[in-house]
C-alpha cells in the first residue's frame, strides 16, 4: 500500500510548489509509515519522455527525494511505498517503474502472484526487474499498447480485466507519459487488512487525522490557474472532490482536457 500524488500544469512548476507548506507536511507524515521507498517522475515538456527517479530508502531526510519535490517539471507523479508484507525492500521494487517511455506506480495489492504472473507473456516475465505485483500490472499494460491500444485504453482494459479475476484488489494507479497523465480510481471493494490496521495504529498520532478514513480513495482539483492536481486520503486536502470510482482518468499534458472511461462499460481481456 502506498500513497500518490500528481499534477499536470499549464507552466513548469514542482511537486513542492503544487502541494504547499501543508500538503509536504502531510506527505513528509505519511512517509513515517510508508518508508518503504520513494519515488518521482516527471515531464520536462509536452511529448517528451519522463524522468524516474526512484530509491527503498525512506524519502525522510533524503536529499535525492529533496531534489525531486524542487525539479521542475509540466507534470509529475509521487510514490511513497509501504511495501505489501512478504515483498522485500529494494530499489529494484520501488515506484516508479518506468519503460517504453511510460512511469507508472501502483497503491494496492494483485494477489496471489503466481495468478498474476501467469497472465503474461513469457517475453514480459524475462523482462521483469523486481519481484512485485505492481511491476506486473505495468508490464500487462505495456503488452496491449504493443497490441496497438492507446495508453488510456490499454490501462482501461487491463483494469477491466484485473477487478473480474481479483474483485477485492486495490487497482489505484498513476501512468505518465509526454502525453498524458492517467489515474486509475478502482479500489471500491478494497480494504486494509487487520494486520495492516495493526502497523498503522502506533503512528496514529503522528498521520494526517483523514488518513484512515477512506485509504483508498484518490482525489483531484484544479486550481485557480489551471493546474490539476492528484492526491491520496491524506495528501489530498480541503475542497478536494473524490475522482468517479472505478475509473480510468486521462489529463493531456498539453491542455489539461480530461477524459474518463469507466471500467463496467468498458471490454475486459480475456481471463
Amino acid at each position: 500500500m502506498c500513497r500518490l500524488f500528481a499534477f499536470v500544469s499549464p507552466d513548469h512548476s514542482t511537486a513542492r510548489r503544487e502541494l504547499g507548506h501543508d500538503g509536504m507536511e502531510s506527505l513528509l507524515s505519511l512517509a513515517r509509515l510508508h518508508g518503504d521507498g520513494w519515488g518521482w517522475a516527471g515531464v520536462a515538456e509536452p511529448g517528451s519522455d519522463p524522468d524516474a527517479r526512484r530509491s527503498a530508502r525512506s524519502a525522510i531526510g533524503d536529499a535525492q527525494f529533496d531534489q525531486a519535490m524542487d525539479a521542475e517539471c509540466r507534470a509529475a507523479i509521487v510514490h511513497l511505498r509501504w511495501a505489501t508484507a512478504g515483498l522485500p525492500v529494494l530499489d529494484c521494487n520501488a515506484h516508479p517503474f518506468e519503460a517504453d517511455g511510460v512511469a507508472f506506480c501502483h497503491n494496492g495489492t494483485v494477489k496471489p502472484l503466481d495468478r498474476l504472473q501467469s497472465l503474461l507473456s513469457p517475453a514480459s516475465v524475462a523482462a521483469l526487474t523486481g519481484t512485485t505485483d505492481s511491476e506486473m500490472y505495468f508490464a500487462l499494460i505495456r503488452e496491449q499498447v504493443a497490441e496497438g491500444l492507446s495508453l488510456h485504453e490499454a490501462t482501461t482494459r487491463v483494469a477491466a480485466m484485473l477487478r473480474e479475476l481479483f474483485p477485492l484488489a486495490s487497482l489505484n494507479a498513476l501512468l505518465l507519459d509526454g502525453d498524458e497523465l492517467i489515474v486509475v480510481h478502482a479500489s471500491a471493494t478494497s480494504t486494509l487488512t487487520e494486520h495492516d490496521l495493526s502497523r498503522l495504529a502506533p503512528l496514529a498520532d503522528v498521520l494526517p487525522s483523514e488518513h484512515n478514513e477512506d485509504y483508498f480513495a484518490l482525489r483531484w482539483r484544479e486550481g485557480a490557474d489551471g493546474t490539476i492536481t492528484v492526491g491520496s486520503t491524506g495528501v489530498a486536502g480541503d475542497g478536494w472532490t473524490p475522482l468517479p470510482a472505478e475509473s480510468v482518468t486521462s489529463i493531456s499534458v498539453a491542455d489539461r482536457s480530461v477524459r474518463t472511461l469507466q471500467l463496467e462499460a468498458f471490454t475486459a481481456l480475456p481471463a
